[in-house]
């Protein structure tokens, strides 16, 4: 039986028709991404694929129940609706062979076929960084990744992450407070906006980063997409920072997939007795990287990445050495400041002890201001943590 020439015409021109065969590919049932791309290859565009006859298609090895659905149309029209929503929702399709795709993705194993994109798509050409981790960070870890994402981000370093609850979230928080730029590679559909306490955080990053997904709209955030997603987060990456990840955590998949596409693995160090970070130590055996700041992270990248990325002095200290971080405190906010941890919650017991000729009022109100000026967070009974 030949394949059935379905009248695909409609309107748009050439690149907008073969954008929607493109995306029709990816709703064909039992049809891979790399199958699919072996047959563009083969058949000269994602169109010819669908007009090829099932003799061709079975020729080349296509299974006779995909020839069928290639045969019907019917996923083109899905495609075609798709297309249409995805516009409505603000979103942009890119393709595999569009120029707006990054080398560095369409170089991995099984590259998307499609990207659904909101925000600046010119992001994923440029150096980039993921950091990725546990989901129930301590107050440390948390604190870190944004530290870290920050300083990376003022620097000229794209921040990529999943936009998860944890390390996820404070990474592309970090990138954002510096001014800087972040991605986020979804596990759900690009008008899904997951966890439901992130739509903020995915509408900031709408609006000055990009947003990122390979699967459909509307899909929600079902288990196995998240290890799918992973492999676009690091194929997009020169390199990737695991902080705090379990034994068997979702991270580390992450690192592996790095990996095996050839990218550079760091990991952030913490305490031997807690299983956060058992993931992080377990790498850095196996040879990642050990970072404890921006610069260990700077210094593997490559020498042009290197001269691209914005030179910058330690804009914390003035020409005689003095701090201006320091200078911009006033001397109750110093001695508070002096008396928190990154890594270890103090109570307001403590601090009050601590600074007897304070009165509780007077500590509680300069708390208070150091987290309006984010060097401070409040944790649950009253503890304080240093945000860096």
């Amino acid at each position: 039986m030949e394949n059935k020439k379905t009248d695909r015409t409609g309107p748009g021109g050439d690149a907008e028709q073969e954008q929607l065969h493109w995306l029709a590919l990816r709703f064909v049932p039992g049809l891979g991404n790399r199958v699919a791309l072996r047959l563009v290859d083969s058949l000269g565009s994602a169109e010819g694929v669908f007009h090829a006859s099932a003799t061709e298609l079975e020729a080349l090895g296509v299974a006779s129940h995909v020839v069928r659905s290639l045969a019907t149309g019917t996923v083109f029209e899905q495609a075609a609706k798709e297309a249409e929503q995805a516009r409505q929702q603000g979103a942009r399709l890119i393709t595999i062979r569009d120029e707006a795709f990054p080398a560095t993705l369409r170089e991995i194993f099984d590259p998307p076929l499609t990207l659904y994109a909101r925000g600046n798509v010119d992001l994923m050409k440029e150096p980039a960084l993921a950091i990725v981790g546990s989901r129930r960070p301590t107050a440390y870890g948390r604190a870190m990744a944004q530290r870290l994402a920050n300083d990376l981000a003022s620097r000229g370093m794209t921040i990529i992450s999943g936009m998860a609850r944890g390390i996820d979230s404070a990474a592309h928080q970090g990138a954002l407070e510096a001014g800087g730029k972040t991605i986020a590679v979804l596990g759900t559909g690009i008008d899904v906006a997951y966890p439901s306490e992130n739509k903020k955080l995915y509408e900031k990053i709408a609006t000055n980063g990009l947003l990122l997904s390979e699967f459909p709209l509307g899909a929600f955030p079902a288990p196995q997409n998240f290890p799918i997603r992973n492999r676009i987060i690091s194929g997009l990456a020169l390199g990737v920072l695991v902080v705090e990840a379990a034994q068997y955590s979702g991270s580390l998949i992450t690192a592996r997939l790095a990996m095996e596409q050839n990218r550079e693995v760091f990991a952030l160090p913490g305490s031997v007795t807690n299983k956060n970070s058992w993931g992080p130590h377990i790498l850095i055996k196996q040879g990642a990287k050990l970072v404890q700041d921006w610069q260990d992270v700077i210094e593997e990248m490559p020498p042009a990445v290197r001269q691209r990325l914005v030179p910058m002095a330690d804009a914390t200290k003035t020409a005689d050495g003095a701090s201006l971080f320091s200078e911009s405190l006033s001397e109750t906010e110093r001695a508070i400041y002096g008396l928190l941890q990154v890594d270890e919650p103090v109570h307001i017991d403590a601090i009050l002890e601590a600074l007897p000729r304070l009165s509780s009022s007077e500590v509680l109100a300069t708390l208070l201001e150091l987290e309006f000026k984010n060097l401070v967070r409040q944790l649950p009974g009253k503890n304080f943590v240093k945000t860096f």
